[in-house]
C-alpha cells in the first residue's frame, strides 16, 4: 500500500481549509484517510500559526515510507524535517507554441515591410536620376485639359449655388435698415 503525506480541503467556498493527512494513494483528495497529522489555513498571515502538525507522528510516517506531496514537502523543510531542493525550470517563461508563431510571423512581415520600403526608395532614386521622356510628359499635358474641363462643370454649378446663398444675407441687411 503506497502512503502519501498530503492536504485534504475543508472550509466553504473562497474560504479553505486544508487537513495534513496520511491516505493511500488511490483514495480521493477529500475521501478516506488514515490518520490526520495536522491543519493549514493559507488565510492566517504567514508569521502566525498558518501551518501546524504533529512532528513526531511525520516522522512516523516518513519512515513507514508514506511521501510527501510537493507542497507539504515545503511545510517540512520550512520546519526543518525534510530537505526540499528547489526546482528549475528555465521553460517556464517561455511562451507557448502558437504564441511563438504570432512573433515570427510579425518578425516576417516586418523583415517583409522593410524589403518592400527599400524596394520603393531605390525604385524612387532610379525615376530620379533617368531623364525625363518627351512622351509621357506630352501625354500628361494632353489629358489635363480634359480632366479640368469634366472637372470644371460641377466647379460651376456649386459656385453659382453659393453665390446665391451669399447675395440673401445681404438683401436682408438692406431691408432690416
Amino acid at each position: 500500500m503506497s502512503l502519501k503525506i498530503r492536504l485534504a480541503r475543508g472550509g466553504s467556498k473562497k474560504r479553505p481549509h486544508y487537513s495534513i493527512v496520511v491516505a493511500d494513494v488511490r483514495s480521493p483528495r477529500d475521501g478516506r484517510f488514515i490518520e490526520k497529522l495536522g491543519t493549514y489555513n493559507p488565510l492566517l498571515p504567514k508569521e502566525g500559526e498558518r501551518v501546524k502538525f504533529d512532528k513526531e507522528r511525520v516522522e512516523h510516517w516518513l519512515s513507514k515510507g508514506a511521501l510527501p506531496t510537493d507542497r507539504v514537502h515545503r511545510f517540512l523543510d520550512a520546519e526543518g524535517i525534510m530537505k526540499r531542493d528547489p526546482r528549475n525550470n528555465p521553460q517556464k517563461a517561455q511562451p507557448g507554441k502558437k504564441a511563438q508563431e504570432r512573433v515570427a510571423e510579425k518578425a516576417q512581415a516586418a523583415e517583409d515591410a522593410k524589403a518592400a520600403a527599400a524596394e520603393a526608395e531605390e525604385a524612387a532614386k532610379a525615376a530620379a536620376e533617368a531623364p525625363a521622356e518627351e512622351a509621357p510628359a506630352e501625354d500628361a499635358v494632353a489629358e489635363a485639359p480634359v480632366e479640368e474641363a469634366a472637372a470644371g462643370a460641377p466647379a460651376e454649378e456649386a459656385a453659382a449655388e453659393e453665390a446665391p446663398a451669399e447675395e440673401a444675407p445681404a438683401e436682408e441687411e438692406a431691408k432690416a435698415e
